[in-house]
């Protein structure tokens, strides 16, 4: 009998959400209080106390529905003492939270779980194994919550004190614009971040409340600044008072109805609860034909940030003390799709170096072997135990290339970015062909005779350019050191010096529809020292060439960077994988520390990631104790970072 009135209560209120057209209310039926039940001497409950005054309620087909305010229209569980909406409670009756809750109470462990929990003691042992995850995982996230309500304000002082800076206030008091999350391929997101825009609503916490659960709102995005999204609650019309930023994969943004499926309270701010005496029909009206994100949003979100990579696999990498070789490493950990390898030699596991997986600075072992590379064959012999080689296809791939017919030939000269001054583009000589379009280059005027000095691009590089591209693009282009005939011109220089121009259709122009413009903001890698995430601006854009600016910092530490390339992240990018953002650095700050903070970012930016450039002396004497091993040609079909355009003139 009591089964069929389960079943007829059930029903009932099926049918009064199936009335409802706009299935995404059907939330505010969960903060329903259920007058009809009742109880046994056995399982009687508190009494509930009466309704305040100021509580808004909701009327819906002559039924009265209350906002829970700690006790109307909420439950506690008898079993496991969780705090929850009455009407997802388990049973008529409404006292235990799941079925095995209602069945671990009937155990022999009954009286002692009830008796703990009166005494504020934990759960006996079996009565947790009773217990179901999905509800530990709910009275952890209350807890938190409960916490976080309590320290709300003291929170926000330590989060500005501790983190010191925040991309919301930089963004919203300096009216800057950030990168769309669309410039960024490489990224969470970056291929299906769809029409997310202003105007789209979402549920999220309502931190305007002082209830004693979690409850939620809508909002709608006033403003996106990449993964960061400025929000303001519904009802609030053209108030900024309680605009908050947030980032909007952040777990706790969820696409409109997803309170209702999951049976979660929506509340109206405190602020302004007083403005409406139906907030059903303020919503209904509200959110016809508006956007929320995709119902499959959070889980695309977590399957884009799934990285192959993982640690103890092994690479070749660019040796960051001599530019003109690889070395072995091992992923020691990956954040973001950002690894952080450790030399093989290095017994402490300090000797390290950033990148991210894509970069075109790491290759498969054997990689070096296979087109003719330098490589420092490491001096353990024997692989350790748990480290395995990387599969060749988890690295990006190079365009192929023809070399057959024209080609580049050493002597040849071009303009290069300078990986030891990534803010300089300079004269530069082809010193070696290898193989699959792999090339061997030098800085005039700086190399070492022996070539320790000579770095490894691609022939579809976005970092080299044909004789006159910063010419044609307004670029000053550094001329050899100690050249004394200024201004630079390469039609004398290639006389004086013999030497012919590479041929510019051997240069690949493509330029993507890339997105940036000048002005936005993004987070940038600090290529002179890349375990570093920095704060940064776009300043140009030539074809498909970046300037990127670091806040605060000179404009003699720039850096020319690719439009494509894996180390530019949208703002909000370490919030969203958990690593350290770089703040602005302030005028006082630098200032304070001009002698050696200038000397120090000096000698950086003649590091070619996160070492000092060392003199012709010292990488001979490297060189010498080292062995070095330079293979035949053979084959290989690994990456690059794309590719540039030259014959285009554009305005700085």
């Amino acid at each position: 009998m009591e089964n069929t009135k389960d079943l007829t209560e059930h029903s009932s209120r099926s049918e009064r959400k199936r009335r409802d057209s706009f299935g995404m209310f059907d939330g505010y039926d969960s903060c329903s209080e259920d007058t009809s039940s009742s109880s046994s001497s056995e399982e009687s409950e508190e009494e509930v106390a009466p309704l305040p005054s100021n509580l808004p309620i909701i009327k819906n087909n002559g039924q009265v529905y209350t906002y829970p305010d700690g006790k109307s229209g909420m439950a506690t569980c008898e079993m496991c003492g969780m705090v929850g909406v009455r009407d997802a409670f388990y049973s008529k009756t409404k006292r235990f939270c799941s079925v095995s809750c209602s069945r671990s109470y009937s155990s022999n462990s009954k009286k002692a779980s009830i008796l703990a929990r009166l005494q504020g003691k934990p759960p006996t042992k079996k009565a947790k194994v009773l217990q179901k995850q999905p509800l530990v995982a709910k009275l952890a996230a209350y807890a938190q919550y409960q916490a976080t309500l309590q320290n709300q304000a003291k929170t926000k002082s330590v989060a500005v004190s501790v983190e010191g800076f925040s991309w919301g206030n930089y963004i919203s008091s300096n009216s800057f614009i950030a990168a769309p999350v669309t410039c960024f391929k490489h990224a969470p997101m970056g291929t299906c971040w769809g029409d997310i825009s202003e105007n789209v609503r979402v549920e999220v916490p309502n931190t305007d409340c002082s209830l004693p659960t979690k409850v939620f709102w809508i909002a709608g995005i006033v403003k996106l600044a990449g993964y960061n999204a400025l929000l303001r609650y519904e009802g609030f019309e053209n108030d900024s008072g309680l605009d908050f930023w947030c980032n909007i994969c952040g777990s706790d943004i969820h696409p409109v109805g997803w309170c209702a499926a999951s049976g979660k309270p929506l509340v109206p701010p405190r602020t302004i609860q007083h403005k409406y005496t139906n907030w059903k029909a303020f919503l209904v009206k509200r959110l016809t034909g508006a956007k929320t994100l995709p119902p499959d949003f959070s889980q695309k979100v977590s399957e884009s940030m799934q990285y192959p990579f993982k640690p103890c696999m092994r690479v070749e990498v660019v040796d960051k003390r001599h530019l003109c070789r690889t070395r072995v490493a091992v992923v020691e950990s990956v954040i973001g799709g950002r690894l952080r390898l450790v030399y093989e030699e290095s017994e402490d596991r300090t000797d390290d170096f950033w990148c991210h997986m894509h970069s075109p600075l790491i290759h498969h072992i054997g990689w070096s072997r296979s087109i003719g590379h330098r490589f420092k064959r490491s001096d353990i012999t024997k692989k350790q135990d748990g480290h395995f080689d990387t599969p060749p296809h988890l690295f990006a791939k190079v365009k192929e290339v023809d070399q057959s017919g024209e080609w580049f030939k050493e002597g040849m000269k071009l303009e290069a970015i300078d990986p030891l001054n990534l803010s300089t583009i300079c004269v530069a000589t082809i010193r070696k062909v290898l193989a699959d379009g792999f090339l061997m280059i030098g800085i005039d005027g700086s190399e070492a005779a022996d070539g320790s000095d000579w770095f490894c691009y691609h022939a579809t590089s976005p970092s080299i350019f044909p004789v006159g591209f910063c010419e044609i693009n307004m670029i000053e282009l550094t001329p050899p050191r100690g050249y004394t005939k200024l201004p630079f011109k390469w039609f004398d220089y290639l006389r004086e010096t013999g030497s012919i121009a590479a041929p510019v259709k051997l240069f690949n122009k493509d330029v993507p529809n890339h997105g940036f413009r000048v002005g936005m903001k993004l987070e940038a890698v600090d290529l002179m020292e890349p375990r570093l995430i920095c704060v940064a601006t776009v300043t140009r854009i030539i074809h498909r060439l970046l300037r990127i600016h670091f806040d605060g910092w000179e404009e003699e530490y720039d850096q020319w960077v690719d439009c494509e390339s894996p180390d530019l992240y949208p703002v909000g990018w370490c919030q969203l994988t958990g690593y350290q953002l770089q703040p602005p650095a302030s005028q006082s700050s630098r200032e304070s520390q001009s002698g050696s903070s200038k000397q120090k970012k000096k000698a950086k930016s003649q590091q070619y990631k996160g070492h000092k450039k060392m003199t012709t002396l010292q990488l001979k004497e490297e060189l010498i104790d080292g062995e070095d091993y330079n293979f035949l040609q053979g084959a290989s079909d690994q990456e690059s970072n794309g590719s540039a355009n030259f014959y285009i003139k554009q305005e700085p």
